[in-house]
C-alpha cells in the first residue's frame, strides 16, 4: 500500500502508541487485512449464504454445522469480524495515503535541479556529447525541445571555474503519483461503502435500540415493534414477496436467528407478473407491472420492474429478485399405487396442507409447489433433472464458445414438458416424504411415460418411477392393472386363462403344471407369497415385497446356479404371459376392447412390468396426479437504500483510473549538465525512470538523438 514499509513516525507519542501508529499505517498489515478479505471472499461463495439451518446440517452434519456457525460463515459479508477487518483495511490505507500524500504533493513542485553533475554518471541511462555552441544557447534549444514533447521544465544557471554552466532538468509521467493516490483512495471509498450498505447500521440497532430478530410465525402485521425497523433506516437491503392483486409495504431482512422486518415509506401492488418464453422453455423476460403507493403524500406511481432495469421511490430502489408461487390452487387425484383404495380427488392451495386417513394411518398432504414450466434436457443420456431456467452457468456458456472443434460435452436439447405438483405426505411422526409428479407424459426413449418423483431429504435428487401411458394417454391402465395384480380372484383367472391358452390339445397335466408354475411365478411378483432371503445376504435385510427382485430371490433359494439362467428365462416368460392375461381381464372388466398381440403391446407390456416391479419401493400408498390448476403468481423483489452506492462506483472510477496511471504512465525525469568548453559546451545527460523497460530504452536513444545529436 505504500512505497516504504515504515509506519508512521510518532513524534512525541509513547512507545506503545507509536508501535500502534506503525502497524496500522505498515504495507505488511495492510497486505495481510487483504488477504484475509480475499480468503472470506472466498469461503463465502463456496458457501451459500443465508440458507435455512438444515441445509448446512445435511451438508457439514451437525458439529462442523454448528461450528461453522459460531462463525459467521453463513453471512460472511455482515459478520462481525469481517467488518471489523474492513474497518481497518480502511484506517490502514488512510494512514498510508495521509503520510505519502505531502512527499507526492511536494514531488510535484519539484525538479531537483540542485542533483550534483557527479550523480548523474549513477544512472543507467547516461550520456555524454560535445555541443557546438554555448552552454546557455544549448539549454535554452533543450528546454524549448523538451517543452514542445510534454516535458515540464526548469533551468538553472551555475557558476563553475570554467564559466557560467547550465543544468537543464526536465520531468514527465507525474499522473503516475496521481495513480498511487486513486487506487489507494479508491480502496478507502469502496471499503466505506461496503460499510455503508452492509447491515452495519441493522446491527447497530440491534445492540444499542434494542431490535432483535423474530423467530415465530403469523400475520406481519401482528410482529412486535422490537423486531421492525424504522422507515428512516439509513442502509437497509431485504426481500419483498407481493402476491398478484394484493399490496405488501415490509419487507425481510435475514438474520442468522430470525428475521427483521423493515417497513418501507411506501407500498407496492403487484398488478401483473410477466414471464415470456421461447420455444425451449428457456425464459426470456421476468417484469413485474406494480404501483407504488405512497405513504406520505398518497401517490400512486406506475412501474414496470424487469430483470437489471429497477424502479425507485424515495432513495430506495426496487430490483426484480426472483418469483415464486402466490397460493395457487389446484385439484389433485390420488391414485392407488401400493393399497386397494379407490381414486378420490382433493382440492388445496400451493402452501397449505390437508390431513387424509387410512383406516389407522393419519398422514398429512402438503402442497409445496407447482411449477407450470419444466424445462428438461432431451439430449444424448436423457436425464429427468431438472433444468433451472433461472440459473446462469457461466463455465458453461465459455467453454461451449471456447476451446477446440471437437467438443466433448453434448449439447443441450432443452424442451418444456409441461405443469408438475410438489408435494410432501407426513406422517403421524413428522417424518415426510417429498414428491414431484409430471402432469402430462414425457417421452423418454420412445415411450411415454408419466414421471412419479420421491426424495426424503431436500439434499437428494429426486428418484423417478416411470410408468406407461395407456392408448389414451393416462395412468388408467396401469392402475387397472396394478388392482388386479392384488386382487387374488383376478390373479387365478388369469392364469387359468394363460395356463389353458398356452397348453395345446387335451394336456390337463401339462395345464396344471403351467398353472402351478405361474401361480407361483405371480404371487411372488404381487407379494402375495413371501419371497425367501438368499443365502449371503446381509444380516438384517428384509424380504423383497414383490415384484422382479422377489422372483430373483425365489430363483437364488431354489434353483442351481447352473440351471438358473435357463430357469428364469422361462419363469419370466411365463410371468409375463400371466400379466398379459391380468391386463386383458381388468379391460374387460372396465368394458374396453382387449389389446392385440403386436409389437407396440409387447413394447406396453414391458413397461408396465418394469413400473409394476418399481412400484413396490414407492414409499407411499398412493400418489397424487395434478389433474386441475389456478395459476397465481408472486413476485419476489429486493428491496435496497443503499447510500453507499455513489460511494462506490466513485471508488470504481477511482480505481480504473488509478490502476491504469500506475501501469501505463512512466514517471521519468531528465537531466543535462552543459559546462563551457572549448568552441562549445560540454553535456552530460541522464534518465531515471520508476519503470526499466524497452520503451524507457527506446525514449532514451531519441532523447539522444534530438537533444545532443547523438546517432544511436
Amino acid at each position: 500500500m505504500t512505497v516504504s514499509n515504515p509506519g508512521i513516525p510518532a513524534r512525541s507519542a509513547a512507545g506503545s502508541l507509536r508501535d500502534i501508529n506503525e502497524l496500522l499505517s505498515s504495507m505488511r498489515f495492510a497486505i495481510a487485512l487483504l488477504t484475509v478479505i480475499c480468503i472470506a471472499s472466498v469461503i463465502g461463495t463456496v458457501i451459500k449464504q443465508h440458507e435455512p439451518v438444515n441445509n448446512y446440517v445435511n451438508q457439514f452434519g451437525p458439529f462442523w454445522s454448528e461450528v461453522f456457525g459460531k462463525i459467521n460463515l453463513y453471512a460472511v459479508y455482515s459478520a462481525w469480524w469481517f467488518l471489523l477487518i474492513l474497518a481497518f483495511l480502511v484506517i490502514s490505507t488512510s494512514l498510508c495515503i495521509a503520510r505519502n500524500t505531502p512527499k507526492i504533493f511536494t514531488d510535484f513542485k519539484t525538479f531537483k535541479e540542485n542533483i550534483r553533475e557527479q550523480s548523474l554518471k549513477a544512472f543507467p541511462h547516461r550520456a555524454e556529447s560535445v555541443l557546438g555552441e554555448s552552454p546557455e544557447a544549448a539549454a535554452n534549444r533543450i528546454g524549448q525541445t523538451l517543452l514542445g514533447s510534454g516535458w515540464k521544465v526548469r533551468l538553472q544557471s551555475r557558476q563553475t571555474p570554467q564559466g557560467e554552466g547550465w543544468m537543464v532538468a526536465a520531468k514527465a509521467g507525474a499522473a503516475n503519483k496521481i495513480g498511487y493516490l486513486a487506487a489507494h483512495g479508491a480502496i478507502v471509498l469502496v471499503c466505506i461503502g461496503g460499510l455503508l450498505d452492509g447491515d452495519l447500521f441493522v446491527r447497530a440497532q440491534m445492540w444499542f435500540n434494542g431490535k432483535e430478530p423474530f423467530v415465530g410465525g403469523g400475520l406481519i402485521a401482528d410482529v412486535p415493534a422490537q423486531h421492525r425497523l424504522s422507515p428512516s433506516n439509513p442502509t437497509f437491503r431485504g426481500n419483498l414477496l407481493v402476491t398478484e392483486g394484493t399490496t405488501s409495504g415490509t419487507a425481510v431482512l435475514a438474520q442468522p436467528r430470525g428475521v427483521l422486518l423493515q417497513d418501507l415509506p411506501f407500498s407496492v401492488e403487484l398488478k401483473k407478473f410477466i414471464v415470456e418464453y421461447y420455444d425451449t422453455g428457456m425464459p426470456k423476460l421476468f417484469a413485474s407491472d406494480i404501483v407504488i403507493h405512497d405513504h406520505e403524500t398518497g401517490e400512486k406511481k406506475e412501474a414496470r420492474v424487469e430483470v437489471n432495469h429497477p424502479a425507485q421511490h424515495r432513495g430506495i430502489n426496487i430490483y426484480q429478485s426472483s418469483f415464486d408461487d402466490g397460493g395457487s390452487k389446484v385439484r389433485l387425484r390420488a391414485l392407488p399405487i401400493n393399497a386397494p383404495t379407490r381414486p378420490f380427488e382433493v382440492n388445496g392451495v400451493i402452501g397449505g396442507s390437508t390431513p387424509l386417513t387410512n383406516g389407522d394411518d393419519k398422514l398429512t398432504l402438503e402442497f409445496t409447489g407447482l411449477r407450470v414450466i419444466n424445462v428438461e434436457n432431451f439430449s444424448g443420456n436423457q436425464s429427468t433433472a431438472q433444468v433451472d431456467v433461472r440459473k446462469v452457468d457461466l463455465r458453461e456458456a465459455i467453454e461451449s464458445r471456447l476451446g477446440s472443434g471437437h467438443k466433448t460435452v453434448t449439447e443441450k436439447v432443452l424442451r418444456n414438458v409441461g405443469p408438475s405438483i410438489s408435494y410432501k405426505l407426513r406422517d403421524a411422526a413428522g417424518q415426510a416424504i417429498e414428491y414431484n409428479n409430471y402432469m402430462l407424459p414425457v417421452e423418454l426413449d420412445g415411450a411415454r411415460v408419466y414421471l412419479m418423483g420421491m426424495r426424503e431429504t431436500p439434499s437428494e435428487p429426486f428418484r423417478y418411477l416411470r410408468v406407461p401411458a395407456d392408448e389414451a394417454d393416462g395412468l388408467d391402465g396401469f392402475i387397472r392393472l396394478r388392482a388386479a395384480l392384488g386382487d387374488a380372484g383376478m390373479r387365478e383367472k388369469a392364469i387359468r386363462r394363460y395356463a389353458a391358452g398356452a397348453v395345446e390339445g387335451e394336456r390337463p397335466e401339462l395345464a396344471e403344471a403351467l398353472a402351478a408354475s405361474a401361480s407361483r411365478a405371480l404371487g411372488l411378483f404381487a407379494g402375495a407369497e413371501p419371497a425367501p432371503i438368499p443365502p449371503g445376504a446381509p444380516a438384517g435385510l428384509p424380504a423383497a415385497k414383490g415384484g422382479l427382485p422377489a422372483v430373483s430371490s425365489f430363483l437364488e433359494v431354489n434353483v442351481p446356479e447352473a440351471e438358473r439362467e435357463r430357469a428364469s428365462e422361462v419363469l419370466v416368460r411365463i410371468l409375463n404371459g400371466t400379466l398379459f392375461e391380468l391386463l386383458q381381464l381388468s379391460r374387460e372388466q372396465a368394458g374396453l376392447q382387449p389389446l392385440e398381440r403386436d409389437e407396440n403391446t409387447q413394447r406396453l407390456m414391458t413397461l408396465m412390468v418394469m413400473a409394476l416391479s418399481d412400484s413396490y419401493f414407492y414409499p407411499a400408498p398412493m400418489t397424487f396426479q395434478l389433474a386441475d390448476f389456478e395459476h397465481i403468481q408472486a413476485s419476489v423483489f429486493q428491496v435496497a437504500r443503499a447510500p453507499g452506492q455513489t460511494i462506490v462506483y466513485l471508488g470504481c472510477v477511482l480505481l480504473i483510473v488509478g490502476v491504469f496511471a500506475m501501469l501505463y504512465v512512466r514517471e521519468r525525469r531528465l537531466w543535462i549538465w552543459l559546462s563551457p568548453a572549448a568552441g562549445g559546451s560540454s553535456a552530460s545527460m541522464a534518465l531515471s525512470t520508476n519503470r526499466k523497460t524497452l520503451d524507457a530504452d527506446k525514449e532514451f536513444g531519441l532523447l539522444k538523438s534530438q537533444l545532443l545529436k547523438v546517432q544511436s
